[in-house]
């Protein structure tokens, strides 16, 4: 492929995000060991760097019960986790294919069975999977259609929880030290939006550490529905909505409706243009922070280093 044609195709999935609308790439990891049939899963296609069949594996000592070990990728080494394993699967015909990631500025590998597409979607066609017995690794359920109207449900994976499975608790404790206290304007508090319950958990232990008030949404519907409620309560007390609110911080992948819309639509309306928005995402990149510059956000920040948010979050308020 040339150089020309990889961009375009940067290009038109970055351009995506204008829309609502996004790509999942599918793939299998087997069955429970009680039926013939295997589940679909789904992670965003910005999260994925490459997939390669299986290669050999170096196992390393000490390493944890799901970390198959690690592989060279052109001088990069690189961990490989089981995901079956991880999420309680048994692979048919064994681990097969090889998904290089890159999110939270971080690259991993994981091994699955088999990958069967890439898909469209809009984010209106993925609902929360808040409470389902995947153990929280299931952030999503998203449904697709095909040209009979059959519809099929993929799980979308959480790999926010998948990668806090596997880090030491006190290596998160660590990153809270010395973030400081953060100093709102009195009677305010940060609306957050994330779809992930343990970014969640990381993004509330972070916030109560700056001692900063917050409200915690779980979709960027939820926030924006919450957003209205405070607007109409803040012109009943003859206030404003920074009277109440003093800053938004939002992830950008979340069922129903995206950061990108999000912001978009904070920005573009008189009631909510002057709030600060601030991006907390995994989905690193210059792709994804030059886009989220041109909806009209205030600034982006990677996930998850409680520094740099606090740091951030102090620059867009300044």
């Amino acid at each position: 492929m040339s150089n020309l044609h990889l961009q375009q195709e940067v290009d038109e999935r970055t351009n995506l995000t204008s829309s609502n609308k996004f790509e999942l790439l599918l793939f299998r990891l087997g069955g429970d060991g009680q039926s013939d049939s295997t589940e679909l899963y789904g992670i965003n296609v910005f999260k994925i760097r490459e997939i390669v069949p299986m290669p050999v594996i170096t196992p390393i000592a000490g390493a944890s019960q799901h970390m198959l070990g690690v592989v060279n990728v052109r001088g990069q080494i690189i961990k490989v986790i089981d995901l079956p394993a991880l999420v309680g699967c048994k692979p048919k015909t064994g681990l097969n294919i090889m998904l290089i990631t890159e999110f939270a500025r971080n690259t991993q590998a994981f091994a699955v069975e088999a990958v069967e597409d890439i898909v469209r979607l809009d984010w209106k066609q993925v609902l929360t999977a808040e409470g389902s017995t995947m153990g929280g690794m299931v952030t999503s359920i998203a449904r697709l259609e095909d040209d009979l109207h059959t519809t099929r449900l993929v799980q979308v994976l959480d790999v926010e929880t998948i990668m806090r499975s596997l880090t030491p608790p006190e290596d998160e404790e660590q990153k809270l030290e010395g973030v400081g206290v953060l100093n709102l304007k009195p009677g305010t508090a940060i609306l957050a939006a994330d779809d992930s319950l343990a970014a969640r958990v990381l993004i509330e232990a972070a916030l109560e550490a700056m001692g900063a008030p917050f409200i915690m949404t779980k979709s960027g519907k939820e926030a924006w529905d919450k957003l209205e409620s405070i607007a109409v309560t803040a012109q009943v007390e003859g206030k404003t909505v920074e009277d109440k609110v003093a800053l938004i911080l939002s992830d950008l992948e979340m069922p129903e409706m995206d950061g990108f819309t999000l912001t978009r639509k904070i920005k573009q309306d008189p009631r909510f243009k002057n709030l600060h928005v601030v991006i907390h995402s995994s989905l690193s990149g210059s792709a994804n922070e030059d886009h989220v510059k041109s909806v009209g956000a205030d600034a982006y920040v990677a996930k998850f280093a409680p520094d740099e948010l606090a740091a951030t979050i102090r620059r867009v308020l300044s």
